[in-house]
């Protein structure tokens, strides 16, 4: 399994895009320097996605990328995925660990909560990802956490902290400041005509020497 990198840019698969659309866009974002890649899928029947995550786990892998499954350990497990990102509702932190094993990545979603992110913290998650900050398509109805809470958290929380919701190359550097390691986006990479090039215009915004594996 691939480690979780302590900073850079973390794409989230959108629904809308078909296979083989879906794996060409993740390819040029990958070229264009994404660190890690969440497979989220709600739209395919199980067996597809248990197909296509076969061959993002490929395709990652032979990238050095680490790949993250969305909501479910089982697929990740099934696919040779290098984790799970878990939200509200999902499977516990617990058994998600003692299917995967002790070297596999555990995101969680923390929202607006930064006694969630401690308690995820203390029960031995990788990193911990707040947000919505920014008015999102793709999480519309998802909570709306203060910028300031990056910077709140930083004092309690060792982890890398994700920051997630219509996040943008010009809105990211302000969470950047704030304290957030990594940038998860959707649209604004893998939903580009040009992901290749829509992942480039983060890369300022990371400083290359603090791009390292945790």
């Amino acid at each position: 399994m691939l480690p979780f990198p302590t900073a850079g840019l973390y794409a989230i698969t959108p629904d809308k895009l078909s296979t083989d659309r879906l794996l060409k866009a993740v390819t040029l974002a990958i070229q264009g320097g994404i660190s890690v890649l969440q497979y989220r899928d709600k739209s395919r029947s199980p067996a597809a996605r248990a197909h296509l995550a076969v061959e993002l786990a490929s395709l990652c892998h032979h990238h050095n990328v680490p790949l993250i499954i969305n909501d479910d350990a089982e697929l990740a497990q099934q696919c040779d995925a290098d984790g799970v990102h878990l939200g509200r509702g999902d499977a516990s932190l617990k058994s998600a660990r003692q299917r995967l094993g002790a070297e596999a990545i555990i995101g969680v979603s923390c929202y607006d909560s930064l006694k969630r992110a401690e308690q995820a913290q203390r029960e031995g998650a990788n990193y911990i990802a707040f947000g919505r900050f920014f008015p999102s398509r793709s999480k519309a109805q998802a909570t709306q956490a203060p910028v300031e809470l990056l910077a709140a958290a930083r004092p309690y929380i060792q982890l890398p902290v994700v920051a997630i919701g219509g996040i943008t190359s010009k809105n990211g550097a302000q969470l950047k400041r704030n304290g957030a390691d990594l940038l998860a986006v959707i649209d604004a990479v893998l939903g580009q005509a040009d992901p290749k090039a829509a992942a480039r215009e983060f890369m300022p915004l990371f400083d290359s020497a603090s791009i390292k594996s945790a």
